[in-house]
């Protein structure tokens, strides 16, 4: 990440946002990266926060329009800054995942949810999430047919994955390793209402190049790799 002054980028400069409450980590450009091979019109993006893997998602594909949902209307605010800064228009809705109340659905429902525990986040964002039912609320968003992505801490995952297997298939889990042998993070995407096989992938290095700074998409920094 290049810093000047009081905004830092993400994926090479592609993408421009300012220090706030939070500032995205490597874990937006990750889940951008996965949800952008994704074929998607529309976008819900579940705790959007101050925009990161929403931006990263736009740089690679320009076209398609996002929907951002997050408890804290301060971090929405942010978003909305970040947005302007990057030329990107994202409808943004002060709600709670676990509580919103419509019928909308989306080709592609994306999210980042706090998988931390402890004291509450100086940002005002969720924490000590149930993230099965973070997940379930999230699936419910997804049209048929339509893809769920998300990330999260490895220790989590079996919850999420138990969540997806109930309602997708074509589930691919993508493991993201630091510095120990063990994965640190995980991605996954699946197919709602399809019945495709599951998939469990080797995985890349949590600082891979290819991905944080040349912008590629996991399909493409995987064929650039092999």
């Amino acid at each position: 990440m290049a810093q000047k002054q009081d905004i830092f980028t993400l994926m090479g400069g592609r993408v421009r946002l300012r220090r706030g409450r939070y500032n995205p980590t490597s874990d937006a450009v990750w889940l951008a990266a996965m949800a952008a091979d994704s074929p998607a019109k529309t976008v819900l993006d579940i705790g959007i926060g101050t925009g990161g893997a929403a931006l990263c998602l736009m740089a690679n594909k320009p076209g398609v329009n996002i929907t951002g949902i997050d408890i804290s209307p301060e971090m929405l605010a942010e978003c909305a800054g970040n947005a302007a800064l990057n030329d990107r228009n994202i409808e943004l809705i002060n709600t709670d995942i676990t509580k919103w109340r419509t019928d909308r659905t989306f080709d592609l429902v994306i999210t980042n949810p706090p998988y931390f525990h402890g004291t509450p986040a100086k940002h005002n964002a969720h924490h000590n999430a149930d993230l099965g039912l973070w997940a379930r609320k999230g699936l419910a968003r997804v049209r048929p047919r339509g893809t769920f992505v998300i990330i999260v801490d490895a220790a989590a995952a079996a919850e999420i994955i138990a969540a997806m297997a109930q309602k997708c298939g074509d589930i691919e889990i993508f493991p993201l390793f630091g510095a120990k042998q063990t994965a640190e993070r995980i991605l996954l995407r699946g197919r709602l209402g399809s019945r495709g096989p599951t998939i469990l992938h080797a995985g890349l290095p949590m600082n891979t190049d290819a991905v944080l700074r040349d912008g590629l998409t996991i399909g493409a920094a995987l064929s650039t790799l092999s």
